[in-house]
Formats: structure tokens, sequence, C-alpha cells
């Protein structure tokens, strides 16, 4: 199973859309308190628009009680990772995977990171920014993981068009 955990995320939006892309990808979301919003913001539901519903997601208390209740291979995204984000290979569908990133205005803790060096990564960019936005991150990640499963679960079409749609 494919695991995004977002550790003390700040800011609705970025949660939403989140969201909605675990919704729409099958993930399971795991959200680490203090979070800088409540879930039954406007702005989550705005963001997520009518998937939330369809979002699996648990909130833990901190990390540690997260870390209690689950267990698996962590990915750590890290703008100071040394390898990048295809560095890892994730195709094992019987693992269970977690994609952990940080709060957006200072990531993930130094002494969390320290701990898992070796799976610290990175999605690379120029010298222009610090890093790319939180929701795109984890897109980028969980379609990355999926990628290499070979999309399980996930439509090869529109259901609504038909496959054939553009032949048409």
């Amino acid at each position: 199973m494919i695991n995004v955990v977002l550790y003390e995320p700040e800011i609705p939006q970025n949660t939403g859309n989140i969201m909605r892309t675990c919704a729409g990808t099958g993930v399971k979301l795991h959200l680490i308190k203090p979070l800088g919003f409540s879930l039954d913001e406007n702005s989550i539901k705005r963001s997520g628009a009518n998937y939330i519903d369809s979002c699996d997601y648990t909130v833990y208390d901190n990390y540690e009680d997260f870390l209690s209740k689950n267990d698996g291979e962590f990915y750590f995204l890290t703008r100071y990772g040394t390898k990048t984000h295809t560095d890892f290979d994730y195709s094992d569908i019987s693992k269970d995977i977690y994609l952990v990133f940080g709060k957006e205005s200072t990531g993930i803790p130094k002494e969390i990171l320290k701990n898992h060096l070796d799976t610290c990564l990175r999605i690379p960019t120029n010298d222009s920014i610090r890093a790319l936005n939180l929701s795109n991150c984890v897109a980028i990640m969980v379609f990355e993981v999926l990628r290499q499963q070979n999309y399980p679960n996930l439509l090869r079409y529109d259901t609504f068009k038909g496959e054939k749609y553009l032949e048409e």
C-alpha cells in the first residue's frame, strides 16, 4: 500500500489538493498534528472539491503516535536529501511504502531526518527556488511510485466517454 504522510501541515489548500490526489489514486493519507487548520474549513473542501469523502485518512496526535501505529518502508522528502526521488525502487506492491513530507515552512525536523539518511530524497530543482509546492511534490512522488508499480487499480481510459472517444 502507498501512504502519504504530512508532518504538521500548515496550509489547508495544500492538504485539500493532496486529499484529492489520494482519493483519485487510492493512496492512504496520514496527518500528523498539530495541523495549521481545521479539517472542516471551507478552504479544505474547496481545494479537495467533492472528493474529500473518498479520501482514506487518519489523524495522529504526534509523530510518535504515527510511528506506533504504522510500519513499512519510509522515504523522507527534504530539500536536504542527496538522492533523487527516482533513485529508489518502489515497484514491490507487497510493501507498505510511506512517503513522508514536512510542514510547508520548515519541512521535517532534522532530528527525524538524521535517523533516516539512506532514505532522505529530493525532487531536483534549480537554485531559483528552495523547493516546489507541497501538493505538487506529493503528486510527483505518488505518481512515480504508481508508475513503477504499473498503476495498479487505476483506470487507463475515461469511463464516462469511453476508451474509443478520441477515435470517434
